[in-house]
Parts: C-alpha cells; structure tokens; sequence
C-alpha cells in the first residue's frame, strides 16, 4: 500500500440518497490545468531556459503522463496507475484533484496532503458503521481537528469537504470558513459534535457556499439556538443545495424564505419538522425551479380542520414540475398526501421512511408512481402496501424497509410475502435493505431468480436464529441462492438460523463481495475459513451476537493486510487470541473496547473488537474504554 490512494478504493457517488453527487478523484473539482508538451512552464513544470527550445525527453514524457492522467476519473483505476513506477506515482499525485479516505486513521493528514498538491475536494470518514447503533464508547474518536490542521496550509484552494461519521466542533466548523476562501460545498453525514452556532460560521464566512447538506446529523441542542439561516449574505444568490432536516432547532423562517427567493440556481431544499404546510407552499413559491423537496413536517399550523386545506396545497405540486426527488413527512398528517399527487408521475425518488404510514395511507400515492427507482419506507405500509409498489413500479431499483420498531420482539408487517411480490414485479432491483420478522427460503430463491442484477442485498431478520418460517430450516439455502445467481453483488447482509453450509456457499460464490455483514449467525468457526479463503475481494466485515472464538479469527491471518477493517462484537473473543493477531500483523491497529467496569478489573472476554490497516500506526486519542494492543 503506497499512501493515501489505497485507502481509496471506490470513492462513493452519493453518500446518502439526496447528496450531490461527487466529483471523481481525477475529475474537474481543481480545474484541468493545460501542460505545455515542450517543457515550458504552461504546465506547471521546470520552466525552460532561454537558450533551449525544447525539454528533455523525460520531462515531455512526464507531462504527456499527467495530461493523459488528467482524464482518468475511476480512484480504482488511479491507484492502480500510481503503482506502475515512481513516474507514474508522482505524476497521479500531481493530477488527482479528489482525496478520498476510508478510515480518518488509515492515514497521518500530514502524509496524505505532501503526496497529493492540487485536491479541490475531501472525502473523509471516520467511525464504523456501529456507531450508528450506540456501540462506540463515547468519545470514541474521529476528530476531524487534525485533518483540518493538515488541509488548511496545504490546500487554501479547497472548494469540497465531505465528511461521514465524524466528530465536528464549532471551532472546526470555523476552521473551516477562515481556511478555504473559495469554499462551496460542505456535506455532513451521520456526523456529530457542532450546533447551530458552528453553521451560522460556516453561513457567514463561507460567501461563496453552493452546497450545505446535513443528513442524518447528530446535531447539540442549545438552550436558545442562533439564528444561523440569518448569517447567509445577501450577496450569496449562488446557493444550490441546503439539507437541513436533521437540525431540531428551530430556525427564521422568514430568513429560509428570503434566502431561497435570491437563489435561482436552488435544485435541493431539504427542512425540518418545524416547517408546516402552509410554510412549505410559500418556499415552493419562491422556488418552482426545485428537483428535490425535503417537506419538513407536512402538518398543518393550525389545530386540524382550521388549517390549509389539501385542495389549496395542491397547487404548488402542480406549478413544481421539476421536482424528482421527494422527502421528509417528519410529522405527517395522511389527509394531506393526495396533494402531492400531482409531482407523483415525475418521481424518481419518494422516502417516507420517517413516516408510519400504512397500506392504505400509500396504496393511492404509490398507484401513481410509475416512474420510482428509489423507494425507502416503514415495514408499516405492510405486505399489502409492497404488493402495490411491485405492481407499479417495474423500474424499481432501490428499495429500503426500516422497521418502525427494532427490538427483536417486535411484530414486523412486512414479511417473505412481500419480498417475494417485490421481486417479481421489480425485476430491474438492484439494491434492497429488508427489516422484518418473518421470512422464508422460497422467497430469497425467487429474489435471487429474478432479480439477477442485485448489487446490494441485505436481509436483516431481526429476530435470533429465526428458520424459514414454514418449513423450519435454516436459511442456508435462499442465502446461498442469492450469492449463486447473483453475479454482481458487492455486498451482502444475512441473518437468521443459518449454518457453516450458507457460509460455504458464500465463500464458493461471492467472489465479488466487498462488504459483508453477519449478524445471529453461523454455528462454528468454519464459517469465517469459508469467508476469508472465498472472499478475496472482501474489504469490510462487520459481525454481532454470533459464536465465532479466536480460532476462527485467527483464521483471517492471511487475509487482514487486505482487508479495510473487520468489527466484531458479542462473539467469544479473548484478549489472548487478539493479543495474537496484534504482534503477528504489527501493521494492523487492533482496537477492542471494554464494558464500563467499575472494578478497572481486565477481563479475558473481549466485547467489541475493531481491527483496520494504517500507515499512520496506532492513534493516539483513544479514551480509556478503548484500548489499543
């Protein structure tokens, strides 16, 4: 591995389903600059002397290589180029205009901007993905101080910071705003540590923002929030993209309405739940223009039946033509939804995921759906409200079901009966994310059989240990189906009973699997030999509650250098067996967190293990929970 680029294997598109879409890392974010094939100083080169009317040969060679590497926009495809020779290194250093970091700790900032000079845009991410579900101490870890330290002085052209699962302060966010004068876009996604006062810097100091999309945030709550909508200036009419669902403060509305009204280039409007219809229809107003549309609450201001009525929304989604992209029903009255109906036909993209809407709140909304590809909701709108949407929209090609409650008790109303209408009425799926309680191995046969270009494919039974619910088996057979016909999947969640035969079949078949997932799963510590020796394009490996020991652990051995990271919790770890892959892979961090112990008494059990390849060796900013072997 040779720097940073490694740690960049495939930089994402779209780090939630409404970012904008990303500049690729040898894309035009910094500019394509013109090198002189003579050697002249056009290029950036030495610049020749006056008595010399051409370079050396190697030197037009060296800026024919960046002018062809100019062009060269897949990160997979810039690594690999930088690994050629030391001339081929130095010239993808020096064209690579998007810098994009898998792990914050994968390697020293320092490092990463002395190899690469000329990034206009940061991608940056930093805890694991369990963060998500509380089982990161707090205070784990994932400052994004040092980063920004490093990028200022290196890059003061930076026009794009997108960071994912990162800890963000106020002072960071200010950092921000005095180091990059021509700053444009900030994406912050499933980040955590600042409040309305850090945006209210970024709103003022930023006089040249396009993009402001907080998605997912874990944003502070003060005792009285800044007005930060305020801070915009009135000279910024440039604005295209502003997310800011996740923010719970309230904010001006009659700043909101304002700032939208001077920004005709605005294509993405995303707000809370503080906005009401009435106060929705006045931003659409003011922006006929908008392709994508956060609702905000989507109830009425007044007590019900003195408000709007739907008859005088109705309108509005009648003038917004251009609307795509449709979100947010945070506190959603159902009487409302019909006036939306008139943007149904031109939707590409519909969440109502916040929203616990039934069979019968969607069922007419759906119906007139037929161009949706994107479609993410609650298993509240039951198998019934699936079968709808398989009879609709046969161009599906996303499709997410979140559980309105998690816990593994719960009495899901999504079942096998419809995934299996899903599959056989979307045929172009592509990706699915299924919570439920119920399943059988007939119905994932029948996914794997007509939907052959899934890439994505996670099942989450939510249950331990659940059979097919008919005939009692494990679910060996519908996973291995998936990973048989399935000849695209990357990457791959199971769940339920399942034994060392579906593991068997995952490491025969998913030789393209990146990312895999496990969750109440297996029955000895074969199943992970099958996934490390038959996955060998296997990047990330999460696995929770299942009863693999240090022996199968250490059957990855040969396997971690190429591996991203690997997380493990409640299994039957022990300190001993990840002492043992520490000092036999010293290039590894090998992280494991303790349970808060009032005795500070180590115990052999390991709870949660998190081991990830770093150039940069072990951080030096773990809290006490965490320790480092």
């Amino acid at each position: 591995m040779s720097g940073a680029a490694e740690e960049a294997d495939s930089p994402p598109t779209h780090m939630s389903e409404d970012s904008p879409g990303s500049s690729s890392s040898g894309g035009s974010g910094g500019g394509r600059r013109t090198p002189d094939l003579r050697g002249g100083d056009n290029g950036g080169g030495p610049r020749a002397s006056s008595s010399s009317s051409s370079a050396p040969p190697d030197q037009v060679l060296d800026n024919v290589l960046e002018s062809v590497l100019e062009f060269l926009t897949a990160a997979r495809d810039r690594n690999a180029a930088s690994l050629v020779c030391r001339s081929w290194y130095r010239a993808e250093a020096q064209t690579r205009r998007e810098l994009f970091i898998g792990n914050c700790y994968a390697v020293d900032p320092r490092r990463a901007v002395a190899r690469f000079r000329a990034v206009a845009a940061v991608v940056l991410k930093g805890k694991p993905r369990f963060a998500d579900f509380s089982l990161l101490p707090d205070g784990w870890g994932a400052n994004v101080k040092p980063w920004l330290e490093a990028l200022g002085p290196a890059y003061p052209c930076l026009e794009r910071i997108c960071l994912k699962r990162m800890t963000v302060t106020d002072d960071d966010l200010g950092l921000v705003a005095r180091s990059f004068p021509g700053f444009q876009e900030l994406s912050l996604v499933c980040c955590d540590g600042f409040s309305t006062l850090g945006l209210a810097v970024i709103a003022e100091g930023c006089r040249h923002l396009r993009v402001l999309d907080l998605i997912e945030d874990y944003v502070d709550q003060e005792d009285e929030a800044v007005d930060w909508i305020s801070k915009f200036p009135v000279s910024n009419t440039s604005l295209e993209s502003l997310m800011f669902d996740c923010v719970g403060a309230p904010f001006n509305f009659e700043a909101l309405e304002a700032l939208v009204a001077r920004s005709p280039s605005l294509r993405r409007l995303r707000v809370n739940h503080h906005v009401s219809v009435e106060q929705l229809r006045r931003l659409m107003a003011r922006a006929p223009q908008l392709t994508h549309l956060g609702t905000g609450a989507f109830r009425p201001e007044a007590p019900q039946g003195e408000g709007m009525s739907v008859s005088e929304l109705a309108p509005s989604f009648a003038a917004s033509t251009s609307i795509v992209c449709l979100s947010g029903f945070q506190e959603v009255n159902p009487e409302y939804l019909p006036a939306i109906y008139p943007v149904c036909g031109n939707l590409t993209s519909l969440n109502v995921s916040f929203a616990s809407l039934t069979a019968e709140d969607l069922t007419p909304v759906i119906r007139q759906c037929h161009k949706l590809q994107t479609f993410w909701v609650l298993d509240t709108v039951g198998d019934e409200g699936l079968r709808a949407v398989a009879e609709t929209c046969s161009d599906l090609r996303e499709l997410r079901v979140f559980p309105l409650d998690a816990t593994e008790d719960s009495d899901g109303s999504v079942s096998d009966v419809g995934l299996q209408a899903i599959s056989e009425g979307c045929r172009k799926l592509e990706s699915i994310l299924y919570f439920c309680q119920r399943m059988t191995n007939a119905a994932v046969v029948a996914m794997s059989n007509n939907c052959p270009d899934l890439v994505v494919f996670r099942l989450c039974i939510m249950g331990r240990h659940r059979p097919d619910r008919i005939t009692g088996e494990p679910m060996d057979d519908g996973f291995g189906a998936i990973v048989k016909n399935c000849k695209k999947l990357t990457r791959l969640s199971v769940s339920g009973l399942l034994t060392d035969k579906a593991f068997a079949y995952i490491g025969q078949y998913g030789k393209l699997i990146k990312t895999l997932s496990l969750a109440f799963s297996g029955n000895s510590d074969l199943s992970l030999q099958f996934l490390f020796e038959g996955c060998t394009r296997l990047q990330k490996l999460e696995v929770r509650d299942s009863p693999f020991s240090d022996r199968g652990l250490l059957c990855g051995l040969d396997y971690f250098y190429n591996m991203r990271f690997l997380w493990m919790n409640s299994c039957r770890l022990t300190m001993r067996g990840c002492r043992e892959v520490a000092q036999r892979m010293p290039n590894l961090v090998v992280e494991v967190m303790e349970e808060q112990n009032e005795d500070k008494v180590e115990t052999e059990t390991v709870d949660k293990l998190y081991l990830y390849r770093s150039l940069a060796g072990p951080r030096g900013d773990a809290p006490p929970l965490v320790k480092i072997l």
